[in-house]
């Protein structure tokens, strides 16, 4: 008998092993290289800085009256400022310039000189400010009718012309108290006390040289430009310059710097000073320098003024004739952009206006 083998049967297939998806792999990969741009692109300083619209201040609150009757009106006037961030790294600058229109980039050479630190900047805001208060102040009463004059600790020699009777005499730095005997404070009295006299004239000068005493004599020469009019042959600025008010009233912007606000200050100066209601209830919001002429001059960041004066719901913003261009570029259908050449401009406007209407609600601060 033959015994037949069966052959034997072959194994079972293994299980196959299923694929992984892939793509959970490149999320991750992608995420880390994200973070490692990050990581690496955020200290970065790029050269610009970032403007965007800052705080909105109602000036009334700013202003002081102790003396004098004070009269608050019904609307408000308000100051606008900007906010600058700088300066900054990529990402704030693809923000800047490509996803938020209020905000534009200005290049770090134009804020901040080379060679000039952040104090440097600052403190020269706050200069900018306190004159701008100043000359605020002195068009506002000068208008109501006041006699405001100018108070100073004597005058300072700034520059020595050459070929003058001052040449050899005077120096850089020098300052001036007495001339020919009379106390002088400011500019104006040392050249009103000099013009009494004629060219050919020998006067004293009295004051100080560093920390000394300072006295010498010069003869005065004919001015070359003005016809008989006698000349030292110097340049002069009045020592710690500040206004001689008639009566009290003070205005404190609190952190914000800059020449800006003048206009609306000097408005709310009227406002408050004058009885009745200059903003006839409405929101009145501004920006421009003023100066002692009572012209307004331009300004920085006006896009920014007007995207903070459309946030607290400002009806109608003054700003000088030279910024209206890039100021309607931020403007709506919701304001009106006035531009403005003088103060008087800014009072036309206003006289101009109907009342608002009773029910008109205040501003909401953003």
């Amino acid at each position: 008998m033959i015994d037949t083998e069966s052959p034997p049967s072959a194994p079972p297939p293994a299980p196959s092993r299923a694929l992984l998806p892939r793509w959970p792999y490149v999320l991750v990969a992608a995420f880390l290289a994200v973070g490692l741009l990050v990581l690496l692109a955020w200290p970065v300083h790029l050269p610009y800085y970032a403007m965007s619209p800052g705080p909105v201040e109602d000036v009334a609150d700013l202003v002081t009256i102790n003396d004098v009757p004070r009269y608050d009106s019904q609307g408000a006037f308000y100051l606008l400022t900007v906010s600058l961030r700088g300066e900054v790294n990529p990402f704030e600058w693809f923000e800047a310039r490509f996803l938020d229109d209020q905000i534009d980039l200005v290049p770090s050479e134009d804020i901040r000189p080379r060679g000039v630190t952040e104090e440097q900047v600052t403190r020269s805001n706050q200069d900018a400010m306190n004159e701008s208060i100043d000359s605020a102040i002195y068009v506002a009463l000068e208008r109501l009718g006041y006699d405001v004059t100018f108070a100073g600790d004597g005058v300072k020699v700034l520059e020595v012309v050459t070929d003058s009777p001052a040449q050899g005499v005077l120096q850089v730095d020098d300052v001036i108290t007495r001339v020919q005997g009379t106390e002088v404070n400011t500019v104006d009295e040392a050249s009103a006390r000099i013009k009494e006299f004629a060219p050919g004239d020998t006067i004293s000068l009295e004051g100080t040289r560093g920390d000394a005493p300072l006295r010498v004599d010069v003869t005065l020469v004919q001015h070359p430009d003005i016809a008989g009019a006698p000349m030292v042959g110097v340049v002069l600025d009045t020592v710690n310059l500040s206004l001689a008010l008639p009566i009290d009233v003070s205005v404190d912007p609190g952190n914000i710097g800059g020449p800006s606000a003048g206009l609306e200050f000097t408005l709310t100066l009227l406002d408050l000073l004058t009885p009745g209601d200059m903003t006839k209830g409405h929101v009145i919001a501004g920006t421009g320098t003023i100066r002692f002429d009572e012209t307004v001059g331009p300004i920085g960041g006006v896009r920014q003024k007007v995207f903070g004066a459309r946030s607290i719901g400002a009806e109608a913003i003054f700003v000088p004739r030279d910024n209206y261009p890039d100021a309607i570029t931020a403007a709506d259908d919701a304001i009106v952009v006035v531009p403005v050449d003088t103060l008087q401009d800014a009072l036309d406007y206003l006289d101009g206006l109907e009342p608002a209407p009773a029910a008109v609600a205040a501003p909401i601060t953003p």
